[in-house]
């Protein structure tokens, strides 16, 4: 019988966009603990109870202090190999706008932050699937109004 890899979702991944003139900024922040070093949008673990749209909210406010204007499915997940866990990971992903004057105030999770282009941050994250999921988020948010049955009720 063949050995099976578990599939496991208890995490959630996010970006921030904000308006900049006639275009869009995602906020990236460079980690000091998992994957240190490595810029990513943000995420984190579901706790009991917690709906992922929930947990991505708790996450947006606990790394950024942020609490975005809407919030969309991104209509996909982020998936991975995790080699420590030998398992696959899988994230739902979600969209968060914020005000184009928000302030962000990081946690102890992270060193630093930058509002980049969608190209810059192409360029500036480490994986694959980070790259994948940001050119998605350029085509699906940025250059096209977003599906409405995407968007969350958040209120």
């Amino acid at each position: 019988m063949a050995q099976e890899l578990p599939i496991r979702c208890y995490i959630v991944s996010s970006f921030l966009l904000k308006k900049d003139n006639d275009n869009y900024r995602v906020l990236l922040l460079k980690r000091k603990q998992t994957i240190q070093g490595a810029w990513a949008g943000v995420g984190g673990r579901i706790e009991e109870g917690e709906k992922a749209w929930q947990a991505v909210l708790r996450e947006i406010k606990e790394e950024t202090g942020l609490t975005p204007e809407k919030l969309y499915s991104a209509d996909t997940c982020e998936q991975f190999f995790g080699i420590d866990r030998d398992s696959i990971l899988i994230a739902p992903v979600f969209v968060a706008y914020v005000s184009d004057n928000a302030a962000v105030t990081i946690n102890e999770e992270h060193s630093e932050f930058g509002w980049f282009t969608l190209e810059e941050a192409i360029l500036k994250v480490s994986f694959p699937e980070q790259r994948r999921i940001l050119r998605q988020i350029q085509e699906e948010f940025v250059q096209r109004q977003p599906v409405e049955w995407l968007l969350i009720d958040i209120d």
